[in-house]
């Protein structure tokens, strides 16, 4: 959920505002960064500045320009992508996207940015070189020095240089592979390897891969013209990719190389090769379809092959084992990081490229960003290590200051946290938070009803759904019973009558007690009807 703010007193610029997505359901399609103090600040909010297209760096736009109308500027292959994403989003009408172009530089207010290329595994990345009126700071984006990479666009280490020759205040720079010694194989490298295995493969081969690596789908694509199979793509996120680089010729795909999926299947297995989403194990993604056999127009057989060209984002290795633990169970032979090393190459840089963007700027202070806590404090310590002892490192909502003397220093917080997002529209704390407890200790369901005198008459009923009873029910029936009708009179003490507001919330906290086993907490859910007066629930 990458979202920065740079702030000077003449505003707020804001870098990239991503999503993730959630490692637990509980109904929630993706989580978004907790955006109250940019909304308490709106009138300083000058503008968004996208490094690249990930779903991590632009997901949450729309969800932010619903609450400020600020200009968006973004690389073309991202500003593309982000259309996309905003057509669904109906209350968002003309939107101020602005097409960035790398060395070409442009102002927002007192603030000069200047965009340059980056190599990551998305078409036009950029890093940012950022001059405010107080500091210069430069921030990578996600990046790699790759030497060679497919699009012949390199990382602009030359500009790099000359920043760095020039003076830079702060670089903040990307963590994410920093226990990664050395540089990993290049992009060109995977090319070869998904060519040759490929051409070792019988049957159907479906390749699965992060849709907006569109080097590496441009790669798939010549691996399966190599070896003369037709293409169909199978993911809705796939084919958006695919759509969007073959508008800005980013992707060359011979018009007669598509087919539909039921066309695929006519074929024979030996000239298919399908392009699939779902890396990650998503339960309504291609691949796991695929492996449930329940996808509506592709199916695999035994002795046709998958292949995983990704890598496993922390937190999804339980789902990933288990799809291809599936897919093997059903016959399908199944290639991975694991077994054929070469069919993935990161888009991030190692700590030998993160060492070298350090030379190459030189910076007086440091801000490690991008990754985990211990991301983050290994690439601290590599800047200290190469004598930047001005580093700071930021946790999400932490601020930093950079000083008038040249110093750059903690300073307190801010507002920050997640935000959950369902069909659109964001959950209460509330809500998610009953969802959870239904969940994992289930619910409790009971109907009350009071006699005139306030206090518990028949019929009494109460049912459960999916909590752990170590009685049999009726026993724990009767003991609920009795511990309302007790709550009930506690509750009612001197006074003549309860409202049945009280009722409920009494009766809910003698249920609590009855049906709570160690840790685990229904949901109570009570229903009282008193004399004279409405259903309260």
């Amino acid at each position: 959920m990458n979202c920065l703010a740079i702030e000077t007193d003449d505003g707020i610029v804001v870098v990239d505002c991503g999503v993730t997505f959630p490692h637990d359901n509980y109904g929630v399609d993706l989580v978004h960064p907790d955006f109250t103090y940019l909304w308490e600040r709106r009138e300083q909010v000058k503008a968004i500045l996208v490094t690249h297209g990930h779903e991590d760096h632009i997901g949450a736009i729309p969800f932010l320009l619903r609450m400020m109308p600020v200009p968006v500027f973004a690389p073309a292959y991202a500003r593309m992508l982000i259309e996309h994403r905003l057509s669904e989003h109906e209350d968002i009408v003309d939107p101020d996207l602005r097409t960035i172009v790398p060395r070409r530089a442009f102002s927002i207010g007192d603030i000069r940015i200047e965009p340059l290329r980056v190599t990551h595994s998305i078409p036009d990345a950029n890093a940012f070189c950022i001059d405010t009126p107080g500091a210069r700071i430069f921030h990578t984006g996600d990046f790699k020095l790759e030497e060679d990479p497919p699009d012949g666009q390199p990382s602009d280490e030359e500009r790099f240089a000359e920043l760095g020759e020039d003076g830079v205040d702060v670089l903040l720079s990307d963590s994410t592979n920093v226990d990664v010694e050395v540089r990993t194989n290049s992009e060109r490298s995977v090319g070869s390897a998904l060519r040759e295995l490929v051409r070792k493969l019988e049957g159907r081969v479906v390749i699965g891969l992060f849709a907006s690596n569109v080097h590496r789908l441009q790669s798939i694509v010549d691996a399966a013209l190599f070896c003369d199979r037709q293409i169909c793509l199978l993911g809705r996120s796939v084919q958006t990719h695919v759509r969007a680089a073959q508008t800005l010729n980013k992707l060359r795909i011979p018009s007669d190389a598509l087919i539909a999926p039921e066309e695929a299947m006519r074929l024979d297995p030996e000239r298919v090769l399908a392009i699939a989403t779902g890396t990650q194990a998503e339960p309504v993604s291609a691949l796991s379809r695929l492996a449930r056999n329940d996808h509506p127009y592709f199916k695999l057989q035994r002795g046709d092959a998958v292949i995983f060209s990704s890598r496993t984002i922390p937190g999804s290795e339980r789902q990933v084992s288990a799809l291809i633990c599936d897919l093997e169970r059903a016959g399908i032979d199944v290639h991975f990081r694991s077994t054929d090393s070469d069919v993935h190459v990161s888009g991030h840089a190692s700590r030998a490229e993160q060492k070298r963007m350090i030379d190459l700027i030189k910076p007086r202070s440091f801000i490690p960003i991008h990754g985990t806590y211990h991301h983050l404090k290994r690439h601290a310590d590599l800047a200290r290590s190469m004598g930047i002892e001005n580093t700071v490192l930021l946790e999400n909502g932490d601020v930093a200051k950079w000083y008038p003397y040249g110093k750059l220093a903690m300073d307190g917080g801010v507002p920050h946290g997640r935000v959950f997002i369902d069909d659109g529209v964001s959950i209460a704390p509330s809500i998610l938070e009953e969802r959870r407890q239904m969940g994992d200790s289930g619910t409790v369901y009971a109907q009350i009803t009071l006699d005139k005198n306030g206090l518990l008459s028949t019929p009494f009923a109460v049912s459960t759904r999916g909590v752990l009873l170590d009685e049999p029910a009726h026993s724990i029936e009767a003991l609920a019973r009795d511990a309302v009708a007790e709550q009930l009179r506690q509750a009612k003490g001197p006074r003549e009558m309860l409202m049945p507001e009280e009722a409920r919330d009494a009766a809910a906290r003698a249920l609590r007690r009855v049906y709570r086993l160690g840790s685990r907490r229904p949901l109570v859910v009570v229903q009282v009807k008193s004399p004279g007066g409405p259903i309260i629930g």
